[in-house]
């Protein structure tokens, strides 16, 4: 039996006579009747039985009509599903976040969900160059991550760019002033955020390349509250960039402004540009495009 035969079976049931059903489902009642027959020799089973004007349900009817209800049923929830799938109004996003990414996050996640709340979401947090490594192999769609990285393979949506700044413990600032520059700064303990040529890393470190100055490093650190930590106890100072201040707010520490070099990151959203993008991933880039626009 196929959905087709199914449905024929619950017109026959619902309408109670042969000519009636045929009406309802606009054909004629010779091939109807053959329908009927035909799933019944695949059955073994009679299906129904005259009982007066009206047709009855047989047992094995009954056990049929049930079934067929909960097959159609499904069927039409499978292609609506589908269908909002396809539209992205139903489905999966599944995005990629920076250690230190966007603080804003949770209010572009929300706008996302009053457009579209059936969607789900996997979201998962990394450095910026595995969540590249994370959309070329498609274990995500879309990564927002800090530039600069090698981005040959992707479309990359510009999102916005932040200063840096050089922060110490608040119990002995060394400076007066609220602004610093790499020369001011390059003979302090330094330790820095992330990974040894990694985004945020990197960034710190050609700048200082850049003014020919040698920074004074004493180590790294990937965790951010542990980094924090260190300036609070005047292990070492830092240069964070202005997300992790936002987004870690209370911390005795003071933060400078670093000015006359031109040290900023670039964050971006991307996504693999030789493979498909799903509707939903498709329309969370254009709410994106349209807030920036």
């Amino acid at each position: 039996m196929d959905i087709r035969q199914l449905r024929y079976f619950i017109a026959i049931v619902e309408e109670g006579k042969i000519s009636a059903a045929a009406n309802r489902l606009h054909m004629s009642q010779p091939p109807l009747s053959q329908q009927l027959r035909a799933m019944e020799e695949e059955l073994g089973s009679r299906l129904v039985e005259r009982g007066g004007k009206f047709l009855e349900m047989t047992e094995a009817g009954k056990a049929l009509y049930k079934y067929a209800l909960q097959v159609t049923q499904l069927m039409e929830e499978a292609k609506l599903e589908v269908r909002e799938v396809g539209n992205g109004v139903n489905g999966r996003l599944t995005i990629g976040i920076n250690t230190f990414s966007v603080d804003g996050l949770p209010d572009i996640l929300h706008r996302f969900k009053e457009l579209y709340p059936k969607v789900t979401y996997k979201i998962q947090q990394n450095e910026s160059s595995h969540l590249c490594k994370l959309v070329e192999e498609r274990i995500v769609e879309l990564a927002i991550i800090r530039l600069p990285l090698e981005l040959e393979h992707f479309s990359v949506l510009h999102l916005h760019t932040e200063p840096f700044y050089f922060i110490t413990s608040a119990q002995r600032p060394p400076y007066e002033q609220e602004e610093v520059s790499l020369a001011d700064i390059q003979a302090c303990p330094l330790i820095l955020p992330s990974t040894e040529g990694l985004g945020v890393y990197y960034s710190i470190l050609e700048s200082f390349s850049r003014h020919q100055l040698q920074p004074n490093l004493v180590g790294e650190c990937s965790d951010v509250p542990l980094l924090l930590d260190l300036v609070t106890s005047e292990f070492a100072a830092s240069i964070v960039p202005e997300t992790v201040l936002r987004r870690h707010p209370g911390y005795p520490i003071h933060a400078y402004e670093i000015t006359g070099n031109g040290l900023s990151t670039s964050v971006g959203l991307i996504w693999n540009k030789h493979h498909y993008l799903s509707k939903a991933a498709q329309n969370f880039v254009d709410m994106l495009r349209d807030g920036i626009s």
